[in-house]
C-alpha cells in the first residue's frame, strides 16, 4: 500500500478553501478557524465521539484535530453558543480578535466550519457529534448548516 500524500493534501486544501470562500478570508485565517474550531470541539465532546469523527477527516485535518490534544483530559460540558465562541476564541489565542471578532463573525466563521465538514463528514456521523452537543449549541449549527443548503 502506498502512501498518497498529495491527495492528503488535496483533501485537506479542498476543506481549507471551502472555508476560505465560504467566509471570504485568506486561507491562512481559514486554517486558523478550522483550527480553532475542531479543537473547540472536541473539548466539548467524548474521547469516544471525537474518535468516530477523527475517522471521517480529510487525512491532513487529522492532524490538525489531535495536535496538542491533551487526552486525559475530560471534557467539560458547557450550555450556552457564548460559552461555545469564548472557547473558540480561547483556542485560537492571539489572533482571536483578527480571526473572529464580534459573536456574530464568529457565529459566521463556527457555521462554515460545520457546513465544510457536512460535506467531508457523514450525515450519521454529524448527526451524532452534534446530539452529543448542548441543545443551544446543536440549534445553532443545525440552523446555519440549513440556511446554507438552501442557497
Amino acid at each position: 500500500m502506498s502512501l498518497d500524500f498529495l491527495n492528503y493534501a488535496a483533501k485537506g486544501n479542498e476543506f481549507v478553501n471551502t472555508v476560505a470562500e465560504d467566509l471570504n478570508v485568506p486561507r491562512d485565517k481559514a486554517g486558523r478557524i478550522i483550527r480553532a474550531v475542531l479543537h473547540a470541539l472536541r473539548n466539548r465532546i467524548s474521547h469516544e465521539e471525537s474518535f468516530h469523527l477523527l475517522a471521517q477527516l480529510p487525512m491532513a485535518l487529522k492532524g490538525v484535530y489531535v495536535d496538542g490534544w491533551k487526552f486525559e483530559k475530560e471534557f467539560i460540558r458547557i450550555h450556552h453558543i457564548s460559552d461555545f465562541l469564548d472557547e473558540i476564541r480561547k483556542e485560537d489565542g492571539g489572533l482571536a480578535g483578527y480571526d473572529f471578532g464580534n459573536n456574530q463573525r464568529a457565529e459566521l466563521a463556527l457555521t462554515a466550519v460545520f457546513n465544510a465538514l457536512s460535506i467531508y463528514v457523514s450525515e450519521g456521523e454529524l448527526i451524532d457529534v452534534m446530539a452529543s452537543l448542548p441543545h443551544e449549541i446543536r440549534q445553532f449549527i443545525t440552523k446555519g448548516i440549513s440556511e446554507k443548503e438552501k442557497l
